[in-house]
């Protein structure tokens, strides 16, 4: 009899999820992890101390109450390092507190160390110090995560040249910086700077920033961005970064030579399945250390499951999490619906994007009719009370038979309301709905109504035409 019925390598979102559901089905569970990482890269460097920053920042920063205080106000004059660090490690903190409990509510057991196969039911755990422990299991599932990717022609020194994880580590708020990469991990520390101060200039090969989103709120974003000095280079490739006493020096394939204080690199992520031994389990990685699974999570070897950011795509703590649970079920053979396909997206660039559904290119490309509703936040009262003049709602409502197609959100707040669209979307719920319900008032959720009334009276207008 093996030791455990399922053991998780990594305690981040996936992992747990994973181990907790399969405690609550009555399994003997444990869980592997570095002690210093309990939660995982989203609790110790990534989701988590990402998004507490931003906050801080916003908060300290008095950006989002300049419009009504005016251009100078900030809550701060001199924002320093320590500032930001001191909520981050507070919430950190408070998150690995509630991990470690929920996991001893469940009787999750965990395992300090780090985790590799030996056989395929067995694992090594070792934490550095004593000798290796062997544990066995029926059902092992891998929820390592990802590290930041680091081109070997960089030489990063964890001060001047950094990748995403460096910033927390960082012993001054920087004057000026590179971040060469604009995908969502880029663009989301580029603005945070920017918005206490650094010029930032920002690098990227493709000739435009998130692809995946919709093209008029990536503009509605880089103007904001621009309006904080941010400097954007597409269509430009780094050949090399030259490092300095005071800074470094970003040479462009193009000639341009760009000074900083400092360079973070946001080059993608690599799966962290180096150090796992997969051969001994039989099984295999590709060169970006990601696993391949089924669509029950379960890789080539029957056993064996992998979740969340080391399987690639979309690499998101909250699909991850929901990846965790269904593996989970799976492995203890108890039934569970799947993941529904209508998956939010949600950056917390300042401001934040988020978006459901699909985008007015993906749509057109598809030659799937469609009619646009806008709201403007400046439109509404409650867009007037907190001062954001920018934000905007957009409906994609097809003209057929009336349903939405796509809700993207841009300004405050973005990432909650875009839930409200989500669920009428899953409910198949026509625009109809959304002008007869009746919202709060004054709430920036009543943006929907807004779009919802201009879509409505587009598509009347045309009826009207067409008679």
């Amino acid at each position: 009899m093996n030791d455990f019925d399922l053991l998780v390598l990594g305690s981040g979102p996936g992992g747990q999820r994973a181990a907790i559901a399969a405690a609550k089905l009555g399994r003997r569970v444990a869980i592997v992890d570095r002690r210093d990482m309990v939660g995982g890269v989203c609790i110790n460097t990534g989701t988590i101390p990402s998004k507490t920053l931003r906050e801080a920042v916003l908060y300290l920063t008095g950006l989002n109450q300049r419009e009504l205080y005016g251009q100078s106000y900030r809550v701060k004059d001199e924002i320093t390092v320590a500032d930001l660090g001191m909520r981050t490690q507070h919430v950190i903190g408070r998150e690995i507190d509630v991990i470690r409990s929920q996991l001893a509510r469940n009787h999750v057991t965990l395992l300090q160390g780090t985790g590799r196969f030996l056989e395929p039911n067995t694992i090594g755990v070792s934490n550095g110090a004593e000798r290796e422990t062997k544990v066995t299991a029926d059902r092992i599932v891998i929820a390592t995560g990802t590290t930041p990717a680091r081109p070997a022609t960089v030489e990063f020194d964890e001060r001047t040249v950094i990748d995403s994880d460096g910033i927390l580590h960082l012993d001054r708020v920087p004057e000026t910086m590179v971040v060469v990469g604009a995908g969502v991990i880029g663009i989301e520390y580029a603005s945070m700077f920017a918005a206490l101060g650094t010029k930032v200039t920002v690098v990227e090969r493709r000739e435009r920033m998130l692809e995946f989103c919709d093209l008029e709120i990536v503009e509605a974003l880089k103007y904001h961005l621009r309006d904080l000095a941010v400097t954007f280079r597409f269509g430009e490739s780094v050949a090399s970064v030259e490092r300095m006493p005071g800074g470094a020096i970003t040479v462009l394939e193009s000639g341009k030579r760009i000074p900083a204080d400092t360079v973070m690199y946001s080059a993608g992520r690599q799966g962290m399945t180096g150090e796992l031994g997969l051969e001994a389990a039989g099984l295999t990685a590709d060169r970006r250390g990601r696993i391949k699974v089924d669509e029950n999570y379960r890789t080539e070897v029957p056993h064996v499951y992998a979740v969340g950011d080391v399987i690639g795509f979309p690499s998101l703590a909250a699909t991850s999490m929901e990846q965790g649970r269904l593996a989970a079920h799976h492995a203890c053979g108890e039934p569970v619906e799947e993941i529904l396909d209508l998956q939010p997206i949600g950056i917390y660039t300042i401001p934040e994007i988020s978006f459901v559904g699909r985008t007015e290119d993906a749509l057109t490309e598809a030659k799937i009719p469609f009619e646009v509703g806008v709201s403007r936040y400046r439109e509404l009262a409650r867009g007037q009370i907190i001062g954001d003049s920018y934000g905007m709602l957009k409906l994609l409502v097809s003209p057929e038979d009336r349903t939405l197609l796509g809700v993207h959100v841009f300004g405050t707040g973005a990432t909650e309301l875009v839930h409200i669209g989500q669920s009428v979307m899953g409910c198949g719920g026509t625009v109809d709905y959304l002008v007869n319900a009746v919202f709060n008032y004054p709430t920036l959720a009543e943006s929907y109504k807004v779009a919802a009334l201009d879509a409505t009276n587009k598509m009347r207008h045309i009826a009207r035409l067409t008679r």
